[in-house]
């Protein structure tokens, strides 16, 4: 028992004077460590080839959703006639009109995904092009100003905001 107490006690005073000492003897020695912060998002969404490449985005998004809006009116309008004729029509009729309706509306339904799954891709892919490029001039920077290392900002939980190379 009396052996297990004096190993205790002696690691106690090792740590306690590792942990006041320890810094002292040390930071001579010590490279100096440059760390530098980076919002790579708004990075990356203040360059030219974002802002061109998102305005050419955003086109082509608002003229599909124009074929989509006069695509589901044309739905709408089927499913409409439908209902105003359902009593009308002889009931052979009234199946054929609701299946094409039926038809007509998962083929939308199918478009609509289709194109959302599309424009995500390409955002995807127009995002991760400029982020490559992107990364290059951080390590570029990070080199030539002799940085350690180079953050993101969104995972520091502060920083001096005098390392920010954004």
């Amino acid at each position: 028992m009396q052996v297990f107490f004096s190993k205790v006690v002696c690691c106690s005073v090792f740590l306690i004077g590792l942990f006041f000492f320890g810094p002292i003897t040390t930071t001579p020695f010590a490279a100096e460590n440059r760390v530098g912060f980076v919002d790579i998002q708004k990075a990356v969404i203040s360059t030219k080839e974002w802002k061109k490449s998102f305005e050419d985005f955003k086109k082509d998004f608002a003229n599909e959703k124009k074929k989509i809006k006069s695509r589901e009116s044309r739905i709408k309008k089927m499913l409409a006639d439908l209902n105003k004729q359902s009593f009308v029509l002889d009931p052979e009729l009234k199946k054929k009109k609701e299946d094409k309706f039926r038809k007509e509306k998962v083929a939308f339904e199918r478009y609509v995904q289709d194109q959302n799954a599309e424009f995500g891709k390409s955002e995807k892919e127009m995002t991760q092009k400029i982020l490559l490029k992107m990364m290059k001039v951080i390590q570029k920077i990070g080199k030539d100003k002799k940085y350690t290392m180079i953050l993101e900002q969104k995972v520091v939980l502060y920083h001096d905001k005098g390392n920010d190379l954004t």
